[in-house]
Protein backbone atom coordinates (compact mmCIF):
# COMPACT_ATOMS: atom_id res chain seq x y z
CA UNK A 1 0.00 0.00 0.00
CA UNK A 2 2.86 2.26 0.87
CA UNK A 3 4.30 1.46 -2.47
CA UNK A 4 1.20 2.23 -4.38
CA UNK A 5 0.89 5.54 -2.40
CA UNK A 6 4.96 6.48 -3.10
CA UNK A 7 4.07 5.64 -6.79
CA UNK A 8 1.11 7.46 -6.96
CA UNK A 9 2.98 10.80 -5.52
CA UNK A 10 5.55 10.47 -7.43
CA UNK A 11 3.90 10.61 -10.96
CA UNK A 12 1.57 13.31 -9.22
CA UNK A 13 5.04 15.18 -8.70
CA UNK A 14 6.16 14.63 -12.08
CA UNK A 15 2.62 15.81 -13.72
CA UNK A 16 3.20 19.19 -12.03
CA UNK A 17 6.94 19.44 -13.36
CA UNK A 18 5.73 18.89 -16.55
CA UNK A 19 2.72 21.38 -16.40
CA UNK A 20 4.89 24.04 -14.59
CA UNK A 21 7.38 23.91 -17.22
CA UNK A 22 4.87 23.47 -19.98
CA UNK A 23 3.55 27.14 -18.77
CA UNK A 24 6.92 28.51 -18.04
CA UNK A 25 7.63 27.65 -22.04
CA UNK A 26 4.68 29.06 -22.93
CA UNK A 27 5.26 32.23 -21.01
CA UNK A 28 8.82 32.38 -22.10
CA UNK A 29 7.23 31.96 -25.94
CA UNK A 30 4.86 34.97 -25.46
CA UNK A 31 7.54 37.02 -24.09
CA UNK A 32 9.79 36.11 -27.45
CA UNK A 33 6.56 37.20 -29.22
CA UNK A 34 5.95 40.65 -27.46
CA UNK A 35 9.49 41.46 -27.37
CA UNK A 36 9.76 40.52 -30.94
CA UNK A 37 10.90 43.64 -33.60
CA UNK A 38 8.02 43.06 -35.98
CA UNK A 39 5.67 42.86 -32.86
CA UNK A 40 7.31 46.03 -32.09
CA UNK A 41 6.96 47.54 -35.58
CA UNK A 42 3.27 47.12 -35.83
CA UNK A 43 2.87 48.72 -32.48
CA UNK A 44 4.65 51.58 -33.81
CA UNK A 45 3.34 51.61 -37.23
CA UNK A 46 6.49 52.64 -38.36
CA UNK A 47 9.44 50.65 -40.14
CA UNK A 48 12.69 52.34 -39.04
CA UNK A 49 15.36 51.40 -41.88
CA UNK A 50 19.25 52.21 -41.08
CA UNK A 51 20.96 53.39 -44.17
CA UNK A 52 23.85 55.15 -46.15
CA UNK A 53 23.99 56.52 -49.47
CA UNK A 54 25.62 54.31 -52.56
CA UNK A 55 24.51 54.65 -56.14
CA UNK A 56 22.06 53.53 -56.99
CA UNK A 57 21.48 51.64 -53.64
CA UNK A 58 19.94 54.74 -52.60
CA UNK A 59 20.90 58.42 -53.16
CA UNK A 60 19.17 61.54 -52.71
CA UNK A 61 17.23 63.46 -56.09
CA UNK A 62 16.87 66.99 -57.19
CA UNK A 63 14.63 67.37 -54.43
CA UNK A 64 16.64 65.52 -51.60
CA UNK A 65 14.34 62.50 -51.37
CA UNK A 66 15.83 59.68 -51.25
CA UNK A 67 15.89 56.82 -54.48
CA UNK A 68 17.16 53.77 -55.26
CA UNK A 69 17.08 49.86 -55.48
CA UNK A 70 17.43 50.31 -51.23
CA UNK A 71 14.82 52.74 -50.69
CA UNK A 72 12.50 50.51 -53.27
CA UNK A 73 13.10 47.74 -51.40
CA UNK A 74 12.13 49.21 -47.93
CA UNK A 75 9.06 50.82 -48.95
CA UNK A 76 7.70 48.18 -50.43
CA UNK A 77 8.20 45.94 -47.62
CA UNK A 78 6.36 48.82 -45.38
CA UNK A 79 3.71 48.84 -47.91
CA UNK A 80 3.08 45.14 -46.70
CA UNK A 81 3.18 45.31 -43.65
CA UNK A 82 0.60 48.08 -43.55
CA UNK A 83 2.98 50.74 -41.69
CA UNK A 84 5.02 53.83 -43.02
CA UNK A 85 9.09 53.89 -43.37
CA UNK A 86 11.32 55.90 -41.83
CA UNK A 87 14.63 56.22 -43.03
CA UNK A 88 17.93 56.71 -40.65
CA UNK A 89 20.84 57.89 -42.96
CA UNK A 90 23.66 55.95 -40.96
CA UNK A 91 27.76 56.32 -41.71
CA UNK A 92 28.43 53.18 -42.76
CA UNK A 93 31.28 52.81 -40.37
CA UNK A 94 29.21 52.85 -37.28
CA UNK A 95 25.77 51.00 -39.25
CA UNK A 96 25.87 48.14 -37.24
CA UNK A 97 26.76 49.72 -33.94
CA UNK A 98 23.67 52.13 -34.73
CA UNK A 99 21.38 48.56 -35.29
CA UNK A 100 22.71 47.20 -32.03
CA UNK A 101 21.85 49.75 -29.50
CA UNK A 102 18.43 50.31 -31.36
CA UNK A 103 18.01 53.18 -33.78
CA UNK A 104 16.34 51.35 -35.75
CA UNK A 105 15.06 48.35 -36.81
CA UNK A 106 16.59 47.07 -39.53
CA UNK A 107 19.75 47.61 -41.93
CA UNK A 108 18.44 47.35 -45.44
CA UNK A 109 21.35 49.33 -47.49
CA UNK A 110 23.00 46.86 -49.83
CA UNK A 111 24.80 45.23 -47.25
CA UNK A 112 27.02 42.13 -48.23
CA UNK A 113 26.70 38.96 -45.84
CA UNK A 114 30.25 37.93 -44.35
CA UNK A 115 31.17 35.54 -41.75
CA UNK A 116 32.90 38.58 -40.15
CA UNK A 117 28.96 40.35 -39.57
CA UNK A 118 27.09 37.30 -39.06
CA UNK A 119 29.05 37.42 -35.69
CA UNK A 120 27.47 40.16 -34.59
CA UNK A 121 23.92 40.50 -36.23
CA UNK A 122 21.61 38.17 -38.07
CA UNK A 123 21.39 38.00 -41.94
CA UNK A 124 18.02 37.46 -44.15
CA UNK A 125 18.11 35.56 -46.97
CA UNK A 126 19.80 37.34 -49.58
CA UNK A 127 17.66 39.45 -51.90
CA UNK A 128 19.75 40.44 -54.01
CA UNK A 129 24.00 39.79 -55.52
CA UNK A 130 26.18 42.31 -55.77
CA UNK A 131 30.27 41.71 -56.94
CA UNK A 132 33.29 44.39 -56.94
CA UNK A 133 34.27 46.48 -59.26
CA UNK A 134 37.70 48.64 -60.37
CA UNK A 135 37.13 51.64 -61.88
CA UNK A 136 40.78 53.10 -62.91
CA UNK A 137 42.59 57.19 -63.88
CA UNK A 138 43.82 56.49 -67.17
CA UNK A 139 46.95 58.12 -67.11
CA UNK A 140 48.40 57.38 -63.42
CA UNK A 141 47.10 53.87 -64.22
CA UNK A 142 47.90 53.36 -67.48
CA UNK A 143 48.72 49.64 -68.59
CA UNK A 144 46.98 48.35 -65.78
CA UNK A 145 44.75 45.34 -67.04
CA UNK A 146 45.08 42.88 -63.94
CA UNK A 147 44.32 42.22 -60.21
CA UNK A 148 48.46 41.82 -59.82
CA UNK A 149 49.22 45.42 -61.48
CA UNK A 150 47.49 47.16 -58.51
CA UNK A 151 49.07 45.03 -56.20
CA UNK A 152 52.12 47.34 -55.54
CA UNK A 153 53.53 49.41 -53.06
CA UNK A 154 53.70 52.94 -54.85
CA UNK A 155 49.41 52.15 -55.85
CA UNK A 156 47.45 53.91 -54.00
CA UNK A 157 43.00 52.83 -53.72
CA UNK A 158 40.37 54.50 -52.59
CA UNK A 159 37.70 53.18 -50.92
CA UNK A 160 34.86 53.45 -48.40
CA UNK A 161 35.48 53.20 -44.99
CA UNK A 162 33.61 50.05 -43.28
CA UNK A 163 32.30 48.51 -46.77
CA UNK A 164 33.21 45.01 -48.53
CA UNK A 165 34.69 46.77 -50.75
CA UNK A 166 37.54 47.94 -48.16
CA UNK A 167 37.58 44.21 -47.17
CA UNK A 168 37.99 43.57 -50.87
CA UNK A 169 40.70 45.80 -51.48
CA UNK A 170 42.66 44.66 -48.20
CA UNK A 171 42.69 41.19 -49.69
CA UNK A 172 43.36 41.68 -53.10
CA UNK A 173 45.54 43.77 -52.81
CA UNK A 174 47.98 44.35 -49.87
CA UNK A 175 50.52 45.74 -51.06
CA UNK A 176 49.17 48.66 -52.26
CA UNK A 177 47.91 52.07 -50.45
CA UNK A 178 44.46 51.67 -49.56
CA UNK A 179 43.08 55.49 -49.08
CA UNK A 180 39.63 55.42 -47.07
CA UNK A 181 36.92 57.77 -47.01
CA UNK A 182 33.66 58.30 -45.38
CA UNK A 183 31.59 58.93 -48.46
CA UNK A 184 31.99 57.29 -52.17
CA UNK A 185 31.41 60.73 -53.42
CA UNK A 186 34.76 61.98 -52.02
CA UNK A 187 36.29 58.54 -53.07
CA UNK A 188 35.52 58.75 -56.60
CA UNK A 189 36.32 62.72 -56.52
CA UNK A 190 39.82 61.71 -55.60
CA UNK A 191 39.57 59.23 -58.92
CA UNK A 192 38.74 61.58 -61.36
CA UNK A 193 41.35 64.36 -59.74
CA UNK A 194 44.09 62.08 -60.51
CA UNK A 195 45.17 62.15 -56.58
CA UNK A 196 44.57 57.79 -56.69
CA UNK A 197 44.75 55.27 -59.08
CA UNK A 198 41.45 53.17 -58.94
CA UNK A 199 38.68 53.17 -56.44
CA UNK A 200 37.05 49.29 -55.86
CA UNK A 201 33.25 49.77 -55.50
CA UNK A 202 30.12 47.85 -55.39
CA UNK A 203 28.55 46.92 -58.64
CA UNK A 204 27.43 48.99 -60.86
CA UNK A 205 29.24 52.03 -59.71
CA UNK A 206 32.91 51.86 -60.73
CA UNK A 207 31.01 50.96 -64.49
CA UNK A 208 28.91 53.86 -64.59
CA UNK A 209 32.20 56.53 -63.64
CA UNK A 210 34.09 54.97 -66.18
CA UNK A 211 31.33 55.91 -68.94
CA UNK A 212 30.25 59.30 -67.23
CA UNK A 213 34.13 60.09 -67.30
CA UNK A 214 35.42 58.09 -70.16
CA UNK A 215 38.25 61.00 -70.85
CA UNK A 216 39.92 60.04 -67.88
CA UNK A 217 38.88 56.94 -66.07
CA UNK A 218 38.19 53.41 -67.27
CA UNK A 219 37.28 50.01 -66.05
CA UNK A 220 40.74 47.62 -66.19
CA UNK A 221 38.70 43.97 -65.94
CA UNK A 222 36.12 43.05 -68.20
CA UNK A 223 34.26 41.09 -64.91
CA UNK A 224 33.58 42.39 -60.95
CA UNK A 225 35.96 40.29 -59.19
CA UNK A 226 34.22 39.13 -55.98
CA UNK A 227 30.17 38.20 -55.75
CA UNK A 228 28.80 38.85 -52.83
CA UNK A 229 25.31 37.80 -51.21
CA UNK A 230 23.55 40.92 -50.08
CA UNK A 231 21.06 40.78 -46.96
CA UNK A 232 18.97 42.47 -44.20
CA UNK A 233 20.64 42.49 -41.54
CA UNK A 234 18.72 42.77 -38.05
CA UNK A 235 19.75 42.14 -34.10
CA UNK A 236 20.16 38.19 -33.01
CA UNK A 237 18.05 36.46 -30.73
CA UNK A 238 15.03 37.45 -33.02
CA UNK A 239 13.51 34.56 -34.80
CA UNK A 240 9.97 36.13 -35.33
CA UNK A 241 11.57 38.85 -37.17
CA UNK A 242 14.43 36.95 -38.95
CA UNK A 243 11.07 34.46 -40.52
CA UNK A 244 9.03 37.76 -41.37
CA UNK A 245 11.64 39.03 -43.23
CA UNK A 246 12.75 35.43 -45.07
CA UNK A 247 8.90 34.94 -46.15
CA UNK A 248 8.81 38.46 -47.23
CA UNK A 249 12.22 38.02 -49.79
CA UNK A 250 11.04 34.89 -50.90
CA UNK A 251 7.69 36.12 -51.82
CA UNK A 252 8.87 39.06 -53.97
CA UNK A 253 11.68 36.89 -55.28
CA UNK A 254 9.20 34.58 -56.78
CA UNK A 255 6.85 37.19 -57.82
CA UNK A 256 9.78 38.75 -59.86
CA UNK A 257 9.68 42.00 -58.18
CA UNK A 258 12.67 42.08 -57.47
CA UNK A 259 14.40 41.57 -60.39
CA UNK A 260 11.98 43.80 -61.95
CA UNK A 261 13.49 46.38 -59.49
CA UNK A 262 16.97 45.41 -59.68
CA UNK A 263 17.00 45.67 -63.56
CA UNK A 264 16.03 49.37 -63.88
CA UNK A 265 18.20 50.75 -60.97
CA UNK A 266 21.36 48.24 -62.28
CA UNK A 267 20.53 47.54 -65.86
CA UNK A 268 19.75 51.07 -66.87
CA UNK A 269 20.00 54.78 -66.23
CA UNK A 270 16.53 55.87 -66.68
CA UNK A 271 16.67 56.99 -63.25
CA UNK A 272 19.83 59.40 -63.90
CA UNK A 273 18.00 62.38 -64.64
CA UNK A 274 15.97 62.68 -60.99
CA UNK A 275 19.78 62.81 -59.28
CA UNK A 276 21.91 66.05 -59.34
Amino acid sequence: MKKAITKLLITSMILLVGLATSASAASIQQQIVKDSTIEQIMKRGVLRVGMDTFQPWAMKDKNGKLIGFEIDVATQLAEDMGVKVEFVPTAWSGIIPALLTGKFDVIIGGMGITTKRALKVNFSIPYDYSGMSIVAHKEIAAGFNSLEAFNKKDVQIAVKLGTTAAMAAKKFFPNAQLRMFDNETQAYQELRNGKVHAVVGSAPRPAYEAVDYAESLFLPLAENFTKEPIGFALRKGDPDTLSFFNSWITTKVLEGWLKERNAYWFGTKDWLDQVE
